[in-house]
């Protein structure tokens, strides 16, 4: 018999919804009771999890009450005992050996939402074969609080135990980095945390080193300055001009949860993620002599191919979500994977992305090369292209809307489409590599709409073709 869970639906990442509308103490209760239900029908009732909060309004509130529903099962919680990035809870579950995870968070959402995310053994994100079981087990209101019905009446109580999980999680990354040769090194980097929970811990990381930082919207703020707090040039419009006005070498820009990542060069330019997937690649392979192969989603940029075919590196594709990449970290040689929003994992670590561990290894591919990031952007640029890549995203009632219709076109202004990609949403591919991309949102009503060609204006073009097919 299936159960009327009221609209709650996870996406490509968790389940997301506005808060004191649908993301409710009910809603929050019911959602754990489900996940506790499949976790301790999956370890035969041997569940050991832990819970993590980022800044949002009441974060911490929603993760106790997760914590309680967990423990009323007779499932041992590590609850945080303090707002985390999201690759610190996936860490910890991973480094303590424990069943799961779950994280209060919403991630780059406006400050409306909140959601949770449940974390795999691995640290990975939770697959679809996870998530529909738990939507599937999400049980009918009842009166009494979720956990103490009658059916859990006869299940000990278990432990919450408050811990730092921070602590461990930043002891990792300065053993992943070289600390040592980046020590001496005297770059002056910007960091902008977007008032999220990645603050403090580039500075924690770097400590001891000759590296100057300073640190723009770091107070919480569960509002967000009236921003989301998603990396992307509409919301950085004061710190891209600070880069244009002061000497710094680098700024790096976190989301709301720190398990994305972003940058701002020398001038004022923005550099997008899909840039930093090829930058990291690069810097990992020719800089440390690392292995494996590269994955970007279907949405990546060409210049992966480019940089992955001149390197003869194995290259990926996958659907859009993390989870698509955390799955191949866990079956294949992977030396890093990353997605155009902004997440990166990388080889010996967390399947799962960090937008720390990104920002970090930027730094130090900058004291490698001895070069600020500019000119390592450029350099890159030269070898395997330039390409400018744009999205834009429709508030539209339907996200659903059949896209397929779109396999009638022909040509994109001018250049005829000889192929197409229908596996997630519908990429339409031209003669000359441009393309231009329909998806709609996992956690959102809205239409995504892609494109990438070698010029700035060509990309525009193709961005208000595809807004003008969506809208008729």
């Amino acid at each position: 018999m299936q159960s009327n869970n009221q609209g709650i639906k996870f996406g490509t990442d968790g389940w997301r919804g506005i808060i004191s509308d649908n993301f409710t103490f009910l809603n929050v209760r019911r959602v754990a009771q489900a996940i506790a239900d499949y976790y301790n029908q999956k370890t035969q009732g041997n569940a050991k999890m832990a819970v993590g909060y980022d800044t949002r309004f009441m974060s911490e509130n929603y993760a106790q009450a997760v914590s309680e529903v967990l423990s009323q099962n007779g499932i041992e919680v590590v609850l945080s005992d303090r707002a985390i990035p999201t690759p610190a809870l996936s860490f910890a579950v991973r480094q303590k050996r424990l069943t799961s995870g779950v994280m209060i968070t919403a991630s780059h959402n406006p400050s409306s939402y909140n959601g949770i995310k449940i974390k795999t053994a691995s640290g990975g994100a939770a697959g679809t074969e996870v998530t529909r079981e738990v939507e599937r087990l999400i049980a009918e209101p009842v009166n009494l609080p979720v956990g103490q019905a009658d059916r859990q009446a006869s299940v000990a109580t278990a432990a919450v135990r408050k811990e730092d999980l921070s602590k461990d999680y930043v002891k990792f990354l300065r053993s992943y980095i070289d600390l040592k040769k980046i020590k001496n090194a005297r770059f002056r980097i910007l960091v902008d945390v977007m008032h999220g929970s990645g603050n403090g811990y580039i500075e924690e990381v770097l400590k001891g080193t000759k590296i100057k930082l300073e640190f723009t919207r770091r107070e919480r703020n569960p509002f967000f300055g009236g921003l989301r707090p998603e990396p992307v040039v509409e919301n950085l419009q004061a710190t891209m001009k600070r880069m244009k006005k002061e000497k710094f070498d680098l700024c790096l820009v976190l989301d709301g949860d720190a398990d994305r990542i972003a940058a701002v060069v020398p001038g004022g330019e923005f550099v997008s993620p899909q840039k930093i997937l090829g930058l990291l690649a690069l810097h990992l392979f020719q800089d440390r002599h690392m292995s494996g192969g590269v994955v970007k989603t279907i949405v990546g940029t060409n210049l992966i191919d480019n940089l992955t075919s001149k390197l003869k590196l194995k290259l990926y594709e996958t659907p859009v979500g993390f989870k698509y990449i955390s799955a191949l970290m866990d079956s294949d040689d992977i030396l890093v994977g990353g997605e155009e929003a902004g997440g990166m994992g990388f080889k010996n670590y967390i399947p799962e992305r960090d937008g720390t561990l990104a920002g970090l290894l930027l730094l130090e591919m900058m004291v490698y090369r001895k070069k600020n990031m500019a000119k390592i952007l450029s350099a890159m640029e030269k070898e395997f292209g330039k390409y400018y890549y744009l999205r834009d995203d429709l508030h539209i009632d339907n996200p659903a809307i059949d896209v397929m219709q779109f396999k009638l076109v022909k040509d994109l202004l001018g250049r005829p489409v000889t192929a197409n990609k229908d596996y997630d949403g519908l990429k339409l591919i031209c003669d000359n590599g441009d393309w231009l991309m329909f998806r709609g949102s996992g956690t959102e009503p809205i239409m995504r709409i892609y494109a990438e060609s070698k010029t700035l204006a060509r990309t525009k073009k193709l961005l208000a073709l595809g807004k003008s097919l969506v809208l008729g």
